[in-house]
């Protein structure tokens, strides 16, 4: 069977060769409606397939984007990948995900292999804070955006949730509902303190103490993952207990949840909990769990469209720090003291 090219279709649908090419690459501004269907009829009557390979040589672009995530378990690299993917392919761009699994240098390694296979832009969750990576991209004005963390000294395109007003929705909650103790665990800041666990500690003090909350340093507790269940049997032995704890992402609050099923802890009777994030759990687990959930899968479709932008324009555009607003998604998870 022959295959069908572009001089074919631009035979059969009396028009010029660079009238379908504009089509294909939808620039429409000068093309009429009837010119538009007609080409697209022929080009489903003929079953044509654009040679994408040969169109990306041509525009020098591999019609690819790479996003690297630093852990693919979060709900919220999750939703954001989703709506990266759906707004790029309306485009035609095929992503490549990578996952770093918090791993500075396994992100590093992603960020060559896919700057060596010419991928068109970056769209990367950051393990941690060596700019050295970034400098040669931002100095050649290649389209990068940053998503939930920031890297000290790179300036480019970065959406993350504001994560001190996650903070202070949580704490209002607790405080509104009468509880003075409230604690918080986290994942260690580690020797890269990501923006968000660093962000939330600094907002979580602020907070309690613009709320007038009685105050220990050891309501504060962070700890590996496979610690947490030990931190939250410290936190509930200390002489005062919080009656209330924030987890401050998915895999604390997961960890909370397991903790309360294993030890027959009744949420909110025993402990009243709010996670950051949004995790699906929360909304299945029995009661439902209060969350201040962030916009994943509009900061990813923000970032998909920066990241077409500057490859649009051929490089990334004025650097700006976008800061996505928290939304309380109420559940049956805080106790009412007064």
């Amino acid at each position: 069977m022959k295959k069908m090219t572009i001089e074919d279709v631009a035979k059969q649908a009396g028009v010029s060769k660079s009238t379908v090419s504009q089509f294909l690459n939808k620039r429409y501004k000068y093309m009429s409606e009837e010119t538009r269907n007609k080409i697209a009829a022929v080009i489903e009557e003929l079953n044509y397939r654009p040679n994408g390979l040969a169109r990306g040589l041509k525009q020098n672009r591999t019609y690819t984007v790479g996003v690297i995530v630093a852990d693919i378990n979060y709900s919220l690299s999750i939703q954001c990948i989703r709506a990266i993917e759906n707004e790029l392919q309306l485009n035609d761009i095929q992503v490549i995900i990578c996952n770093a699994d918090e791993n500075p240098d396994k992100e590093g390694r992603y960020i060559e292999t896919l700057l060596s296979r010419q991928v068109d832009g970056l769209i990367v969750f950051p393990t941690g804070n060596d700019i050295t990576r970034y400098i040669p991209l931002i100095e050649s004005r290649y389209p990068l955006v940053l998503m939930d963390r920031l890297i000290d000294g790179i300036s480019t395109q970065s959406l993350l949730l504001d994560n001190e007003l996650a903070v202070k929705a949580a704490i209002r909650e607790f405080a509104d509902a009468g509880h003075t103790r409230v604690a918080m665990l986290t994942l260690p800041l580690g020797p890269y303190a990501v923006t968000p666990r660093k962000e939330r500690i600094a907002g979580f003090r602020r907070a309690a103490g613009e709320a007038g909350l009685k105050w220990d340093d050891a309501y504060i507790c962070s700890a590996a993952r496979e610690e947490m269940g030990a931190a939250i049997e410290s936190l509930l032995s200390m002489k005062e207990p919080p009656t209330a704890l924030l987890a401050a992402n998915d895999i604390a609050l997961g960890e909370v949840l397991k903790y309360a099923n294993r030890k027959g802890l009744k949420i909110p009777d025993d402990l009243s909990v709010i996670g950051i994030d949004g995790a699906e759990i929360a909304a299945v687990y029995n009661p439902e769990i209060t969350t201040i959930r962030q916009p994943a899968y509009e900061m990813g479709m923000q970032a998909a469209k920066i990241i077409l932008g500057g490859i649009e324009e051929g490089g990334s555009p004025v650097p700006i720090t976008y800061r996505f607003s928290p939304a309380l998604q109420p559940g049956h998870s805080v106790r009412q003291l007064t």
